[in-house]
C-alpha cells in the first residue's frame, strides 16, 4: 500500500518549479492532489485557478476548505522580490507579504479548526533558509519567511495533542523560475549553489510522509540558522565580504 493512499492533498503553487514536482510525488505516494495556482496545475488530479493576492478569490478558497478540508494542506506558493529594501515599491512589498505569509495564514486558519475537530490532518509550510538567516537584498522575502516559520511553530503548539501535524520545511535556493535574472546573478556573484528542484521535492515529500515537524535542508544551513539565533553578530561578520561584493554589483 502506498504511504498516502486515500489521502487528499491541496498544494498551493502547484504549477511552479517546486510545487509541480511535490504534487507529482504526492500523487505517486497515493494522494489525490488539488493544485492551486494562477495557472493550471497539470501534475495534480484536480486544478483550481486562484490568485492568492486577490482577497475575494482567497476568501472563496478558504470557505471551501473550511467546509471540506483536505487531509494535507501544503503551502508552497511564493514570490521573491530582490533588491535593497529602500528601492522596493509599496506594491511589491504588499504582494510579498500577502502571498508568502498572509495567504498561508488564512488557509491554515480555515483548516485548523476542522482538522482539530476530526482529530487528524497535516499542515505543511514551505519556508526558506533565508527566513532562518535573513539575507541582505532579500529583506522582504526573508522577513515573510521568518514570519511563516513563527506562524508554523505557534500553530504546532496550539494543535499539540489534537492529532494534527504542522510541518515546516526550509529549503535552500533551487533552480526554478522563481529566481529572476538578478537573483541568479546574485547567486553567481556570491558563489551560492542552487539545488535541483526534483531533489528538493523528494525531501519535502519524504518529510510529509514521515510527518516531521521541521526540516532544514542542508547541514551547514542548519548550523548557520542556529548560530544566527544565538549570535547574530557572528553571521554579520561572516556575511560582510559578501555584502561588499553585492554592493559593488547591485548598488
Amino acid at each position: 500500500m502506498k504511504p498516502l493512499e486515500g489521502k487528499s492533498a491541496l498544494v498551493t503553487g502547484a504549477a511552479g518549479g517546486i510545487g509541480a514536482r511535490v504534487a507529482a510525488l504526492l500523487e505517486a505516494a497515493g494522494a489525490r492532489t488539488t493544485g492551486v495556482d494562477r495557472a493550471p496545475a497539470p501534475a495534480c488530479h484536480d486544478s483550481r485557478t486562484v490568485d492568492l493576492s486577490d482577497a475575494a478569490q482567497l476568501a472563496s478558497l478558504c470557505a471551501d476548505l473550511a467546509a471540506s478540508p483536505p487531509d494535507i494542506l501544503v503551502n508552497i506558493a511564493g514570490v521573491l522580490p530582490f533588491g535593497l529594501l529602500e528601492n522596493q515599491n509599496a506594491e511589491a512589498l504588499a504582494l510579498c507579504y500577502q502571498v508568502n505569509l498572509v495567504a498561508p495564514a488564512q488557509l491554515m486558519r480555515a483548516v485548523a479548526g476542522p482538522m482539530r475537530q476530526r482529530g487528524r490532518g497535516q499542515i505543511v509550510n514551505i519556508g526558506s533558509g533565508l527566513g532562518s538567516v535573513p539575507y541582505p537584498w532579500f529583506a522582504a522575502y526573508s522577513s515573510s519567511k521568518a514570519g511563516l516559520a513563527a506562524l508554523s511553530q505557534a500553530l504546532r503548539r496550539e494543535l499539540q495533542g489534537s492529532g494534527v501535524v504542522v510541518t515546516h520545511i526550509c529549503p535552500r535556493a533551487a533552480k526554478t523560475p522563481l529566481n529572476n535574472a538578478q537573483v541568479n546573478r546574485f547567486l553567481e556573484v556570491m558563489k551560492m549553489q542552487a539545488d535541483d528542484p526534483e531533489w528538493v521535492a523528494q525531501r519535502i515529500v519524504r518529510a510529509i510522509v514521515q510527518k516531521r515537524t521541521s526540516l532544514t535542508i542542508g547541514v551547514m544551513e542548519g548550523l548557520f540558522a542556529k548560530v544566527n539565533a544565538l549570535a547574530p553578530r557572528l553571521i554579520d561578520s561572516g556575511l560582510a565580504p559578501q555584502v561588499r561584493k553585492a554592493r559593488a554589483e547591485f548598488c
